[in-house]
Order: C-alpha cells, then structure tokens, then sequence
C-alpha cells in the first residue's frame, strides 16, 4: 500500500510538472539566444565606448535585449539593462521601440531591437510574428491534450489515452517545426565591430523538444503494450488488482442469501412427521 501511494504521488507530480512546463513554454523568452562581448558605444551622439556583454533572447511573445558591462559600473554609471519588446497580436513592437528611443536606452540594444521592427531592412518581424503564433497556438492544444490524455488514463480508457499522448506530441513538434521555419530566411548581421551577435535554439527550444519525445515515446508505449499484453498494461496502471476486488465484490453482492437456521430445520422435517401432524389436526 506504502509502494502504492508513493508511486502515485509520484505519477501526480510528473503530471504537474509536465503542466507547468506546457505552460511556461508560453511565456520563456530564451527559445532562440546569443551573446557577445564586444567595445561598443553606450549612448547616441557619444564617442564613449564601453566593454560589455550584450544578449538577445528570442521568445514566442517578443525579443528581450541584455546589456551588462563589463565591469558593471562604467563611466559613471551602473551598465545592466534588460529591455523586452513584444510583439504578440495584442502589442505593438514598433511602439516599444519608440518608447525606448524616447527613454534613451543604450545603443546596443536600440541597434538590436531596430533589427526587428517593421520597417527594417532585414524583412525578420513578420516572419517571426507569424511562425511565434502558431507555435503558441500548438503549445496551448498540446496542453489541452495532455489534461484529456491525464483524464482518460484516470477514467481508465487506456488506449485513448495513449493516442491523446500521441496527438499532443505530434502538436508539441509542430510548434517546434514552425518556429524552425524562421531559422531558414536569410538575416542581417548584428555587427558590433569585428565581434558578431549570432543565436542558436535556447534551452525552451530544447525543452519543448524532450517533452515532446518523452510524450512521443510513452504514447507508443501504451499503444504497443495494449495490443500485446494488455494485462500488463493494467499492472502497471495499478487497475488490475482493482478490477479484481470490483468483480468479486459484484459477485458477492449478487449472490443468495445464506437461508436461516430455521428454515433449514423445517426443511429438514421428514415426509411421515408432516403427515402425522396433518393427521392429528384432522
């Protein structure tokens, strides 16, 4: 019984985790990032050059900016800024860039962040936009089938719920294939003098893709182990033994009742007593 119930604590923590990671997937900012150091220059209209580390992370809901100095405090001031600009259907990229140039952030990161806007040349934020989007899109019907495959194994209807877990990988790697389709169109170098900013898939990316294998694979499992030994597969649910005690509880409930200790003895009357006593009466 102990073994049990920590092996079901345990199967309700995966799941929970498995929730939140479906979840934070939405809102991570590090599906694509890159750093570089570089000797730049800190504000426009200024020949001051600072050394600094500066980050891009793409997200689903927009890019974030990084700017940390190396060391932090130079020329006169604390250099560590985290600047996010989204641009999600209900945001406005080139709004958060104007309020940036009206707030006179650094030029590392407008340089960066005007790479992405509308009327840039290098043609990257719609493309981005779109394929963030659908990815999102994905994500949150990959969680939707996730919670109905936790559903029907806790119903239990097994097999289903090893297609749903199916189903749900099949749309956590679509999420990761239309986000990978921005990877192919051609993009403008982030020059920083020689030093050149470049980005590869971040740990969200890599994340989303180990779920989506992990679900790939258990859905296979299920599926497999249903059509070859079924009984097994109900073992390792724990339904087995209770199937059992349902099924005897059914039987017992549906048998005879024991008769009395009275009735048995007047069944046991023989045939001659009962006509001595029919005789008598008369």
């Amino acid at each position: 019984m102990s073994f049990q119930c920590t092996l079901s604590l345990r199967c309700l923590a995966t799941r929970t985790k498995l929730s939140l990671i479906f979840t934070a997937m939405q809102f991570t900012r590090d599906w694509e990032s890159g750093w570089v150091t570089a000797n730049t220059s800190y504000k426009s209209f200024s020949h001051v050059m600072v050394n600094a580390d500066i980050g891009l992370h793409i997200g689903l809901a927009g890019v974030n900016i990084t700017l940390v100095g190396n060391p932090v405090n130079q020329v006169n001031e604390t250099i560590n800024y985290n600047e996010h600009f989204a641009w999600s259907f209900d945001a406005d990229y080139d709004h958060s860039y104007s309020e940036g140039l009206e707030k006179g952030l650094p030029s590392p990161i407008l340089y960066v962040a005007e790479k992405f806007t509308t009327h840039s040349p290098c043609n990257v934020h719609r493309q981005y936009r779109i394929s963030s989007c659908y990815a999102s899109i994905m994500l949150w019907m990959a969680l939707c089938t996730w919670l109905i495959s936790i559903l029907l194994f806790s119903m239990p209807v097994l097999l289903y719920g090893g297609y749903m877990l199916l189903l749900t990988a099949v749309l956590m790697l679509f999420s990761l294939l239309f986000f990978i389709t921005v990877r192919n169109i051609p993009k403008c170098p982030i020059q920083f003098g020689p030093a050149s900013l470049k980005t590869d898939y971040g740990k969200s990316f890599w994340l989303t893709f180990t779920t989506g294998l992990l679900c790939l694979l258990l859905g296979l499992g299920v599926i497999v182990l249903n059509s070859v030994h079924p009984q097994k597969l109900k073992l390792v649910f724990n339904l087995d033994k209770g199937m059992r005690e349902e099924v005897d509880g059914w039987d017992k409930s549906h048998l005879p009742a024991e008769s009395s200790s009275s009735e048995q003895d007047v069944l046991m009357v023989s045939l001659d007593e009962l006509c001595e006593v029919t005789a008598t009466k008369l």
